[in-house]
C-alpha cells in the first residue's frame, strides 16, 4: 500500500559545499540518498513529495570541517502488508516460480503456493506455467492477482513471498 510520511534524517555536508547555494545542495542530497531506498520501518521510499524543514547545521567536532543538516520531508512510500492482494505483471518464469512485478517491487510466486492442476510447460516458450483444465497460462507479460504471504526486509529491498490461486 502506498502512504504519504513524514520522514526525518540528517544529512552531512563537506565544507566546499557551504555558500548561498547550501539549501538547494542539501536537498539535492536528501534526494539522491533517500528516493529509492528501502528499510523495514518506512518500507520503500519512491519519491520525495516536499522538504519540509532544513534545520541549521552543526559543525561535526572531529576537525573535518563538516556540518550535519537534521532534514524533515514528506515521501510517498510503498509497504506491502501481509494478506495484501496486489496486481501485477509476470516478469521472469523459472521451474522453481515466477516474479511479479508490482509497482516499485517485485514478488516471487513459488510453485508450491499454486494450485495442484498448474504445471511447469518445459515446451513452452517462453517459459510458462499451465493449466490442463483451464485456459491458465502464466508467461512473461501476463497480469496476474497475487496475495503476500510473507515479507523479509533486505537492507536496499523487500523480499515478497506470494500466493496465486486459479
Amino acid at each position: 500500500m502506498f502512504f504519504l510520511m513524514t520522514l526525518k534524517r540528517s544529512l552531512s555536508v563537506h565544507p566546499q559545499s557551504f555558500g548561498p547555494n547550501l539549501r538547494e545542495i542539501v536537498v539535492n542530497r536528501l534526494l539522491k540518498e533517500v528516493e529509492g531506498t528501502c528499510s523495514d520501518r518506512t518500507g520503500f521510499i519512491v519519491s520525495v513529495v516536499e522538504v519540509l524543514d532544513s534545520g541549521m547545521g552543526r559543525i561535526v567536532d572531529n576537525h573535518s570541517g563538516f556540518a550535519v543538516f537534521p532534514v524533515t520531508y514528506k515521501a510517498v512510500v510503498f509497504r506491502p502488508y501481509k494478506n495484501e492482494v496486489f496486481d501485477g505483471t509476470v516478469s521472469h518464469v523459472n521451474k522453481m516460480g515466477f516474479f511479479v512485478k508490482i509497482g516499485p517491487l517485485r514478488a516471487f510466486v513459488s510453485k508450491h503456493m499454486m494450485p495442484d492442476d498448474v504445471v511447469f510447460d518445459l515446451e513452452a516458450n517462453p517459459p510458462a506455467f499451465s493449466s490442463e483444465g483451464s485456459s491458465l497460462h502464466i508467461a512473461p507479460g501476463t497480469d496476474v492477482r497475487v496475495k503476500i504471504v510473507g515479507i523479509r526486509f533486505d537492507a536496499s529491498d523487500i523480499v515478497r513471498y506470494s500466493s496465486i490461486t486459479a
